[in-house]
């Protein structure tokens, strides 16, 4: 067992990715990765042997492992420590009015919000539990304590040798976890639940909660959003976008976040901080299926938006395409303004690039607005990312400097220099070099953001 590397895992809703890491630099030695079942519930089960397929070459070789694991679901287990049905993930929909009648009951969204820093959706443990007590009655009397996707994988790699355990940034996503005050709020997950119900210990940021059969240490892990954070290194001034199939912007925050809209998500991270979250529905679809009308692929996509002028000749996009979250528009289309006989392929690209980035710098606008930390700079990452006119535009409309890493596995990357950190036991993560880092300026376009927004506030009422 050689004691500078660790394994790094990210167990998503379609893969279990896992990366062995040099401990002290973070270089990449090896990964392997194993798909996951398809759906919005799963077997647990299915899980564990997805990581086994993927950390079997690796953990023998490794001194310290963590997880990074999606965020919410609901592994709900019995007197047996066997789950009683599949877990309900992030991304299952069905307990949205469960969501609504918890916030109604617990007060309303700023007491909820209050309560757990977030106002509960559809996608939170506790709309899960609540949903499973009112449409499941026997498999709710069954559960005895109930666990996040991450928690799962981590007290199997130990084994089960002692109680499950948590951290601090996935509990935040339950729904019955403060994180004004560090601690569970057992109460709101009996009431979501029926019954008294056990939860896992909350382990401390750099802890280590056992051993694997390989006697590697295993860290407490994490959320995905929070072991993004850990691999990205963001610090406080810091705000993350990430474009992928949603938008998700995160700033590091030193005070916790209640945001009654329930637009900003108030959750902790994996390090003692906070991670204040906003995700929009519509981010690398919106060029996809701009390059897609066009004929192009995203290399022409992104020479065409750079051939137009800012502000694309009076065209604009808002790029609802199929409803928002942020804002909360879920009957939303796409709307297209300024379009004449003179539109040109250029505009349109650039109109399209332009809207997908106006949509993303309303939700970093929203985090500054709740958290009172303005973004010095941007990091951005995704698959969206990778397109040239993004980058070259990003900073004229998120008005700071945007750096753009290369691509890579950032959340097992987090959860590798967590388990890093549980190695070394210091007071802070280990240092890394993030890769091939590009820094983008330009002038800011305030008249682009202009028109966005009188085109946002004219359609608001259109989503119905």
């Amino acid at each position: 067992m050689s004691e500078d590397l660790v394994v790094g895992i990210d167990s998503s809703t379609q893969s279990c990715k896992a990366l062995l890491v040099r401990a002290d630099d973070g270089t990449v030695v090896d990964q392997v990765s194993a798909p996951h079942p398809d759906g919005t519930e799963v077997d647990p089960r299915a899980w564990l042997d997805a990581l086994r397929q993927a950390t079997a070459p690796l953990l023998e070789r490794a001194s310290a492992v963590a997880v990074g694991g999606q965020q919410h679901g609901m592994v709900a287990l019995g007197a047996d420590d066997e789950p009683v049905r599949p877990a309900l993930l992030w991304n299952d929909v069905r307990s949205a009015p469960q969501a609504a009648d918890l916030v109604r009951e617990w007060g309303g969204p700023q007491a909820c919000a209050d309560a757990v820093g977030s106002v509960l959706v559809a996608s939170f443990t506790a709309a899960k539990l609540r949903w499973l007590r009112d449409h499941e009655a026997d498999h709710a009397a069954a559960v005895r304590q109930v666990l996040l996707p991450h928690d799962y994988l981590t007290w199997h790699l130990t084994e089960r040798s002692d109680a499950p355990t948590t951290d601090r940034g996935d509990a935040s996503g339950t729904g019955y976890f403060s994180t004004r005050t560090d601690h569970w709020r057992a109460d709101l997950a009996a009431d979501a639940l029926g019954h008294e119900v056990g939860l896992p210990r909350v382990a401390g940021p750099a802890e280590a909660v056992g051993r694997t059969a390989h006697g590697a240490l295993v860290a407490a892990g994490t959320g995905d959003n929070m072991a993004a954070a850990l691999g990205l290194q963001l610090r406080p001034g810091d705000v993350a976008v990430s474009i992928g199939t949603s938008g998700v912007a995160s700033v590091v925050s030193r005070t916790p976040a209640a945001d009654p809209s329930g637009e900003v998500a108030g959750f902790a991270d994996a390090s003692g901080a906070f991670l204040p979250l906003v995700c929009t529905l519509n981010a690398a679809r919106v060029l996809d299926t701009t390059a897609r009308l066009l004929g192009v692929d995203h290399a022409g996509l992104a020479e065409l938006a750079l051939s137009a002028e800012p502000g694309a000749g009076g065209l604009t996009l808002l790029p609802y395409l199929d409803g928002e979250r942020t804002p909360n528009r879920p009957d939303a289309a796409g709307t297209l303004h300024g379009l004449t006989t003179g539109t040109s392929r250029e505009q349109l690209a650039r109109a399209a690039v332009e809207g997908l980035l106006c949509s993303l710098a309303d939700a970093v606008d929203r985090l500054t607005a709740v958290t009172g930390t303005a973004a010095e700079r941007v990091v951005l990452v995704g698959g969206g990312a990778r397109n040239e006119a993004v980058r070259r535009l990003a900073p004229a409309l998120f008005g700071c400097p945007v750096v753009v890493p290369g691509a890579a596995e950032y959340v097992a990357l987090g959860a590798a220099r967590q388990a890093a950190w549980a190695l070394n036991a210091g007071d802070e993560p280990p240092s890394w070099s993030l890769p091939d880092v590009h820094t983008f300026e330009a002038e800011p376009t305030p008249h682009v953001r202009e028109a966005y927004t009188r085109l946002r506030d004219r359609t608001e009422d259109w989503s119905s």
